[in-house]
């Protein structure tokens, strides 16, 4: 766990706040590259991801930034409520959603709050003079976090703004993605929706999986009421554990005194991902690709269950 102080607080758009967060020891932060997050130790217990955005490059000091979800689980409010002075505790950087530097060019679309881990690739790729455009979504330009540091950054010219409230600034995405070479790499960060309709149109467009790069922030959990309930055996100790309906994996694990990593607890980040070596996943996750969940070969334990009778888990 790191110790920092918050040095600076600001309104970036509208329900917006960054937050500049340095060693609160004096020590150096750890590096980090382009993509990666951290988790960030509330107060009340809660613990919340969030990308950094900062030039990775320069920079010893992290930043993030904050949207407030008045429907959200709490963190948001939390975080907005801190200010300049305080000090709380982060993990170390940790990269789920890492650059692909020998693309030939590379296409980054932000949704929303997804600017914040795209736009700190976009700062690494111009550092290395990389080919790339940024494609920048908002509902207006009050909404729009960073909108000016865009339009007067270095790379300027190759980003692209476009808000619901000018709907005619808004591209034919399908003519954009046509055609796409299989050096070409894209990366999309965003509310579900709007990540959900870039990358499908993106495989529809013949872009394959392996080229298509995402993160999402959360995962809309359905209802528990048709689960059923199944059981894990544990590889290792032939031990047999029964995972009823209104638990997760990660729950009766964790019941049992068995420890794994995990963090954001809705199958986006795959800290909690394991090995499945017998049975069939329902993959419930925002994390694994297409290609994954078809080999059905591992499983993120905090909201994915088993369409068969039982798993042998990799523990």
């Amino acid at each position: 766990m790191i110790s920092v102080e918050i040095t600076a607080r600001k309104a970036e758009a509208q329900n917006i706040y960054s937050f500049e967060l340095v060693s609160a020891t004096g020590d150096k932060l750890p590096p980090f590259s382009a993509g990666s997050h951290i988790d960030v130790h509330l107060p009340g217990g809660l613990v919340r991801q969030y990308s950094l955005y900062n030039n990775a490059q320069v920079d010893q000091r992290y930043k993030i930034a904050v949207l407030l979800a008045p429907e959200g689980r709490g963190g948001s409010a939390a975080m907005h409520q801190l200010q300049v002075g305080q000090v709380i505790h982060v993990s170390q950087p940790r990269n789920l959603f890492p650059l692909c530097h020998e693309a030939k060019k590379t296409l980054l679309f932000a949704g929303g709050i997804g600017i914040t881990p795209i736009l700190c690739m976009a700062e690494r790729l111009a550092h290395i003079n990389a080919d790339f455009e940024l494609h920048y979504y908002s509902r207006s330009l009050e909404h729009a976090a960073f909108a000016e540091q865009l339009q007067q950054c270095s790379f300027a010219e190759r980003v692209h703004l476009y808000f619901d409230s000018e709907p005619a600034s808004k591209p034919d995405l399908a003519a954009m993605l046509a055609n796409p070479s299989a050096e070409e790499h894209l990366f999309v960060c965003g509310p579900t929706g709007f990540m959900n309709y870039v990358l499908g149109t993106a495989a529809d467009a013949g872009w394959a999986d392996n080229q298509l790069h995402r993160e999402y922030f959360a995962n809309e959990a359905g209802p528990a009421d048709g689960n059923q309930a199944f059981e894990v055996t544990i590889a290792s100790t032939q031990e047999v554990l029964h995972i009823p309906a209104d638990k997760s994996i990660l729950q009766v694990l964790q019941d049992n005194n068995i420890d794994i990593p995990y963090s954001c607890e809705q199958g986006v980040c795959g800290t909690c991902l394991v090995r499945v070596l017998e049975g069939a996943p329902d993959h419930r996750d925002l994390y694994l690709s297409s290609s994954e969940k078809s080999a059905n070969d591992q499983i993120l334990t905090c909201c994915s269950r088993a369409s068969s009778n039982s798993l042998v888990l990799d523990l």
